[in-house]
């Protein structure tokens, strides 16, 4: 009889074997072992690449070369082809894409030029002045919150225990400003004392943005071909397979990509009518902040309200009732109606699992993690799936107990 821990009694035992051992056998046997030698021979890879890691960094210059305009010419890439393949359809393929390609570049530009002829300037001054006002908002804020306190029962609570808030307030405003003027010396010292690398950075930057037209040329040419390439390097035999997973993860980038920019647009749109209906300072740029900041799911939202209710508190305690009746409204509007009828549930990823990668990603990739770290966990989702699926399916074919099988 074969057992549970895959021994099989038929077959002679060797004594001598450490593998053949009881306690061993009932660990996993020969699976066992197998496993602690490949965890011993991955630990020692790991190590020796720490060692020579100066071996990569050419790659690793190579990709933060390319990092950058390769992400913007992929979500460029998403947003333009549903539009290509729209009027190839139109045109029944006899419109040389090429051609369309071309067209949507001038309409793009043409777009662009009249959003910063039209709408830059009007948002640069109102930006200017929030900077320039932000600080005596703030500073109203912090004399509300000391008269609210003086004229509430935390006042005789206060006494009891001889605490001054009205000089911790003070203090702690005080040393943020000078927190903030600091930083803002360190940054302007740290430029002049690396102008040279701050020109080069700034220079790098330039040239990753200037070639993302090339790129997502090529990309918007050729880019129904990548994956007939690809495929082209794996045997014949895996090839439906590694199709299904390419589908898949193209589906789930570019659900993500074109679902959350439209969602944030219609956010925007949503806070600003709000916000001009409601009478509040800044109503276009608050409003553009919130679609903008709205990329980043559910940090983005808290981030963006933070200047708002500063703004609101200072200006009336019923400015402040409005705006949470805005945001309320706008938020379940967002998410019982806008979001499940534009991105679906493809992502399928659970409030707390989003927020957890957020954290992650910010934590070790910075801003960028924190933009790019939704659409990598789905795709790394769709890629741990299938791996999983494939061994649930090779693990069936050993099971010939129907009972004891997986659910595929």
């Amino acid at each position: 009889m074969e057992r549970e821990n895959g021994y099989d009694d038929r077959l002679p035992r060797n004594k001598s074997l450490f593998s053949s051992s009881r306690f061993i056998r009932f660990l996993g046997g020969k699976n066992l072992l197998f496993s602690l030698c490949a965890l011993l021979l991955l630990g020692l890879v790991i190590f020796v690449f720490d060692k020579i890691s100066f071996i990569f960094y050419p790659i690793q210059v190579l990709f933060e070369v390319v990092i950058l305009p390769g992400i913007l010419a992929i979500i460029g890439y998403y947003l333009l082809r549903p539009f290509i393949r729209l009027a190839e359809k139109g045109g029944k393929g006899k419109v040389p894409r090429a051609l369309v390609i071309l067209i949507l570049y001038v309409i793009v530009i043409a777009l662009i030029t009249l959003l910063v002829l039209l709408v830059y300037p009007f948002l640069r001054d109102q930006f200017m002045n929030l900077v320039q006002e932000f600080p005596i908002y703030f500073m109203s804020l912090i004399e509300t919150v000391v008269t609210y306190l003086n004229n509430s029962s935390f006042n005789e609570l206060f006494n009891k225990f001889d605490l001054n808030y009205d000089k911790v307030l003070t203090d702690v405003t005080n040393d943020l400003v000078d927190t903030v003027k600091e930083t803002f010396t360190n940054i302007a010292s740290t430029v002049a004392s690396g102008i040279t690398g701050f020109v080069s950075t700034l220079t790098g930057i330039l040239l990753s943005l200037i070639t993302v037209p090339f790129i997502l040329f090529y990309l918007l040419y050729e880019g129904e071909k990548l994956p007939k390439f690809i495929l082209r390097i794996f045997p014949p035999r895996m090839r439906n397979e590694v199709g299904q997973v390419m589908k898949e993860m193209d589906k789930q980038v570019s659900s993500y990509i074109l679902g959350q920019i439209l969602v944030s647009i219609c956010i925007g749109i949503m806070m600003t009518i709000g916000f001009l209906i409601i009478g509040l300072d800044y109503a276009f740029l608050l409003g553009i902040l919130a679609m903008i900041t709205s990329v980043v799911p559910y940090l983005g939202p808290a981030i963006a309200i933070t200047p708002a209710v500063v703004i609101a508190i200072v200006t009336s305690p019923f400015m402040l009732v409005k705006l949470i009746i805005v945001w309320t409204v706008v938020q379940l509007i967002e998410g019982k109606f806008i979001t499940p009828n534009i991105m679906g549930k493809s992502l399928s990823i659970h409030p707390i699992t989003i927020i957890f990668v957020l954290l992650t990603a910010g934590s070790l990739f910075g801003v960028a993690g924190v933009i790019l770290g939704i659409p990598g966990y789905a795709l790394l989702k769709v890629l741990v799936t299938h791996l999983y699926t494939t061994f649930k399916k090779r693990y069936n074919r050993f099971e010939k107990d129907p009972v004891n099988k997986y659910e595929i």
